[in-house]
């Protein structure tokens, strides 16, 4: 049987012990070693990048890719191209906004077969935790499902419905014996009142989703944790009101993790435009000074990591001809830039590479139960990797964007950190002269 040999070169390779030049050797798609100076095997192919530095391949562990059921939102092979593009080789699909909702063992099987054949990157798929589901949720674990997904609040789609105090004291017992994470959209209320004020006034919105809710949710799920010791992920911090709350049950030494999104850590509600509803997404958007809170705790590691919270739809859904603040879909669209746009912001806060695989590679896939595979650049995990150029910038195109719709709150802007390649076990997958190449060879990686 022929093996596979490729060494790739850098004079900035990430690892976790530090960033030096090194060579990384790969065996038929696996790394085997990591040195300062190797001497090249024969017939070894050798990929010289230079001075661009070469990261592990980027693990969103939070992306909704709609499929199947509405995948003229999104789908499987246009979101996988277009993380594929922004240096992510794995991606970690939400319950929802699939039909069926992925809340049952068929429908876990039912979205595995939807995947299959068409990514461009691996792929996990998590489960759902909804009132009534909780006899599914074992064999769903069996099956692979890494952890479990559930709204505190209406998840805006109605075959996914929220899960009360009463239904999370049934299901986290579960996961906690199976040792998996119960993932959090923590917004939490009594009442959700109609919308107020001028539908095309972003601060009318902003007013409708209050940072108490978010409080209000972390500080009952802190409770929960400590009930359980079931592991809690809050999903999308937008709320920096809850840091404190936060610090608190991480001192207590609770199994109590979060993150926060590259929208959060890169817009402000006052830069946000009367009708642009693009920028709409649940948590919102808060003000700059809540922005450089997170950014503190981002830096601090109190916020564990940073995910994109990729959530698309039709661009007739986000109805900005109307500029209607009260009746667009929320979620922001932003998949392929999540990787730059939250290096363009490091940068700004003197955080280094290091930093950003922690967040965004390191972190997420130790989430999703892939850290035997995923996520650092170390003997024995898959050789996935991003050549990326830390100090070039450029300024989005909607033309170069890969979602299946265009439309997001990036256009326009400049970032810096440009993708020039993605590799998957070895193999080059996208380019960002030549875009995606060869086959997809993008593979489900039940929960390990």
């Amino acid at each position: 049987m022929s093996t596979s040999l490729t060494v790739f070169r850098s004079e900035r390779v990430v690892t976790p012990e530090g960033i030096r030049a090194a060579a990384v050797v790969v065996r038929d798609g696996r790394i085997e070693g990591i040195d300062a100076t190797v001497d090249v095997p024969r017939g070894a192919q050798v990929v010289d990048v230079g001075s661009d530095a070469l990261l592990p391949g980027i693990v969103d562990s939070h992306a909704h890719i709609n499929e199947p059921g509405r995948t003229d939102w999104e789908g499987f092979a246009t979101a996988t191209a277009a993380a594929a593009a922004g240096g992510i080789t794995t991606v970690v699909d939400m319950p929802l906004n699939s039909i069926p909702a992925t809340t049952s063992l068929a429908a876990l099987r039912t979205k595995a077969e939807s995947a299959s054949g068409q990514c461009a990157i691996d792929y996990g798929l998590w489960g759902g935790v909804i009132p009534g589901n909780a006899g599914e949720l074992q064999a769903m674990v069996e099956a692979g499902a890494p952890g479990f997904k559930a709204f505190l609040v209406h998840s805006g789609v109605d075959e996914f419905p929220a899960a009360t105090r009463d239904v999370l004291d049934v299901a986290m017992p579960i996961l906690a014996k199976a040792g998996v994470p119960l993932l959090v959209h923590a917004e939490l209320t009594d009442h959700e009142p109609p919308f107020a004020g001028d539908v095309r006034a972003y601060a009318s919105y902003l007013a409708s989703r209050p940072a108490a809710w978010e409080v209000d949710a972390i500080r009952m799920m802190i409770d929960l944790c400590r009930k359980h010791r079931a592991p809690v992920h809050i999903v999308h911090l937008s709320a920096a009101d809850a840091l404190d709350d936060i610090a608190k049950a991480k001192a207590e030494g609770l199994p109590f993790t979060v993150e926060t999104c590259p929208h959060y850590l890169t817009f402000s509600a006052e830069e946000i435009e009367a009708g642009a509803t693009h920028f709409k997404c649940a948590p919102p958007i808060r003000e700059a000074e809540n922005r450089e809170r997170l950014w503190r705790a981002v830096a601090s590691g109190l916020i564990d990591l940073v995910v994109s919270d990729h959530s698309p739809c039709t661009p007739a859904l986000k109805k900005l001809e109307a500029g209607d603040f009260s009746g667009a879909w929320g979620g922001i669209a932003g998949l392929q830039l999540s990787v730059s746009a939250v290096w363009t912001g490091m940068r700004a806060h003197g955080l280094g590479l290091d930093v950003l695989v922690e967040r965004m590679a390191r972190r997420t896939a130790a989430l999703a139960g892939l850290s035997h595979r995923k996520g650092a650049l170390k003997p024995g995990l898959d050789a996935d990797f991003v050549v990326f150029a830390p100090e070039t910038r450029f300024k989005v195109a909607p033309e170069d964007i890969r979602h299946r719709h265009r439309l997001t709150p990036y256009a326009g802007r400049e970032l810096e950190g440009r993708v020039l390649r993605t590799y998957l076990r070895g193999q080059r997958i996208f380019d960002a002269t030549e875009g995606l190449t060869g086959p997809r060879i993008g593979q489900w990686l039940p929960r390990g």
